[in-house]
């Protein structure tokens, strides 16, 4: 079974609107194998993650588990109609060229690299939720998290706290991201935990921040089912 590795990696202003449009026609169908202080320490936090009830969207199926579309080391529900592909950084970068150019500043932040894309499209909004995927090692889920928001150019505003999912402990963050070549600002979302295999991230983003808040239904469904991959 394969997670993923880990290797730093930052978007550009320009770079990142350029290669979520590539990646939005076609590029990604290449690349597929079958609250708290801000920047500070997180606050504890249970419960839904803007720390109310949170609507959590319909189950329309499940990744993770061997023989799912990702195979990851923690599984989670899915909404309903989403469509989730796996994710191969490593053969991308090996394609040589633009390619691997592009897959190196896409698909690896920081100290994990993606390795499930789930779409909305399907079901009528547009944007992702990912998974990113890193190395076992000694960094617990908030220097993760710190560091997965830290490689992403125009990211601010950040707020962590922690949150209990099942066995899992992990840190959660909301921030937002500023295009200087788009002139526009939108919120992020993004939880990490820690397991044997190593951290797994989960970031949501979206077109633009109406897209984000309409998707976050999947996102609190996601979090609220994540455990341990058995």
């Amino acid at each position: 079974m394969r997670f993923g590795v880990g290797n730093a990696g930052r978007r550009g202003h320009g770079g990142r609107a350029l290669a979520l449009a590539a990646l939005s026609t076609g590029l990604m169908t290449g690349l597929m194998t079958g609250c708290a202080a801000e920047d500070g320490d997180p606050d504890p936090a249970s419960g839904a993650s803007a720390g109310t009830a949170a609507k959590v969207a319909r189950r329309g199926g499940s990744v993770g588990a061997s023989g799912s579309a990702c195979e990851l080391p923690v599984t989670f529900d899915t909404a309903e109609f989403w469509k989730a592909k796996a994710v191969d950084a490593d053969e991308a970068s090996a394609a040589g060229g633009d390619l691997a150019d592009l897959a190196d500043a896409f698909l690896r932040q920081g100290p994990v690299t993606m390795a499930c894309e789930i779409d909305a499209k399907p079901a009528g909004k547009i944007g992702f939720l990912r998974v990113w995927t890193g190395e076992p090692g000694d960094a617990d889920a908030t220097a993760v998290l710190k560091g997965f928001v830290g490689a992403e150019q125009g990211a601010s505003g950040a707020r962590y706290r922690t949150f209990e999912a099942g066995d899992l402990h992990g840190a959660e963050v909301e921030y937002v991201t500023t295009s200087e070549l788009l002139e526009e600002t939108k919120k992020e979302r993004a939880l990490a935990v820690t397991t044997s295999a190593g951290p797994v991230v989960l970031h949501l983003g979206g077109m633009d921040t109406g897209e984000h808040e309409a998707m976050l239904p999947a996102y609190e469904l996601a979090r609220s089912t994540l455990h341990p991959t058995g």
